[in-house]
């Protein structure tokens, strides 16, 4: 069969059986869906979901309303041509085009020419009509209740089967290791999904030490999501004693209990990045810390150091040997400077003395006497004979020379 898988039909007229190639099956469903008039002038009315715009231009949607849905394209050549496109998920359009067979993955699709709005889907509306409600009833617009900072133990509810939870293990073993991780496993989607997501909030709320709850889902279709759009999730939500951050779906992806959450994370890898601290950057901060912390060590140990300088100082200035140094020192400086005045004291009065024996000397009759002069006395009364008519004849004198005495009489 050259690798190929095949299809046994009924036997031909040998009575054995016809072997068919899945490509020869599909060949012949898709020859039936073309030569059927309606399937190719075909218009259709249904629900938008799933709309996604390749980068190629395409854009890819479903169709759908409450028992079926069927796969549409919308080629990029005509995306440009039509007058309108819808803005999402959840509005009802008129989409013309006709139905044939995508051999590669072997299924049915309509290829869509011409769109038209009908307005909002059921889904899309009941959507609407909860949030209305909720808000009215405040649980949109309640304070927010902040996440910690550092998360002993946090808690996720969320399906324990499903790629989800390994990612969120992953990128909290990644940014901070020393959380403990509580499960609370519950289906995320279906009819059964939304009890058990209470359940599960419930039941988180009840361990001992949880700081925080991640609510996650991965991405789908606003079917596979509406369990979070269920009012049930959303009162448990909104009466959890727990912060609760949502991540589900994609980040163009919004719920009833996005609005209803704590804080709303665009995907569920997001979640965990917000309810926890990035260890590289916790680590740069506490060398930056580290840094910072040294650096204010060193300088208040600078500080210190000079205040206690200061301080031996100002004690080494109070200090009783200090004051003793202090006097004798001024004792010395008063004793130099009462010997200097002493000196010039005796200087002057030795300048003066020998001025008073200069002056003395001058007045010495001696020195008069050594010149060449005499003092003349009577004998008698000893006065000083200083004019002739003193003496008379016959009167004794003592004459006073430089070196001696002699006598004489009046002639």
């Amino acid at each position: 069969m050259n690798g190929q898988l095949a299809l046994f039909a009924a036997g031909d007229e040998k009575g054995l059986p016809r072997v068919f190639t899945v490509s020869e099956v599909t060949r012949r469903i898709r020859a039936w869906l073309e030569a059927d008039r309606v399937l190719q002038d075909l218009w259709l009315v249904g629900e938008v979901s799933n709309w996604r715009q390749s980068p190629a231009g395409h854009v890819y949607f479903t169709l759908k309303d409450d028992q079926a849905a069927m796969r549409c394209v919308l080629w990029r050549s005509n995306a440009h041509q039509v007058s309108y496109l819808p803005a999402g998920d959840g509005e009802t359009v008129l989409a013309h085009g006709y139905v044939s067979v995508y051999d590669p993955q072997g299924v049915y699709q309509l290829y869509v020419d011409e769109l038209q709005p009908l307005g909002l889907g059921s889904w899309y509306a009941r959507f609407e009509e909860l949030k209305r409600k909720l808000e009215a009833e405040g649980l949109l617009t309640r304070p927010r209740r902040p996440l910690p900072t550092f998360p002993r133990r946090i808690g996720v509810v969320t399906s324990p089967s499903g790629a989800v939870l390994r990612d969120i293990l992953n990128v909290l073993r990644r940014r901070y290791p020393l959380a403990e991780v509580i499960l609370a496993p519950t289906l995320v989607q279906g009819d059964d999904a939304p009890p058990q997501i209470v359940r599960a909030l419930q039941a988180i709320a009840r361990v001992p030490q949880v700081d925080v709850v991640i609510l996650a889902r991965g991405g789908g279709s606003i079917e596979d999501l509406w369990a979070f759009n269920d009012e049930r999730v959303a009162r448990a939500i909104a009466a959890s004693p727990l912060p609760v951050v949502c991540g589900v779906g994609h980040e163009t992806d919004f719920t009833i209990a996005d609005f209803v959450a704590d804080m709303r994370a665009p995907t569920p890898s997001a979640a965990a990045e917000l309810v926890t601290p990035d260890r590289t950057e916790l680590q740069r901060r506490i060398a930056t810390l580290r840094r910072g912390l040294a650096a204010a060590c060193t300088n208040l140990i600078v500080r210190l150091r000079r205040k206690l300088e200061g301080e031996k100082r100002s004690l080494r200035q109070l200090s009783l040997r200090t004051r003793l140094q202090r006097l004798r020192q001024r004792v010395d400086e008063l004793a130099l400077t009462a010997m200097r005045t002493v000196r010039y004291a005796l200087v002057l009065r030795h300048e003066r003395l020998r001025g008073l024996r200069w002056r003395l000397e001058v007045l010495n009759p001696t020195a008069t006497l050594a010149r060449g002069y005499a003092i003349v006395y009577r004998q008698d009364d000893h006065r000083v004979v200083v004019r002739v008519a003193q003496v008379s004849r016959g009167d004794r004198l003592t004459v006073r020379v430089s070196d001696g005495y002699f006598r004489s009489t009046v002639d």
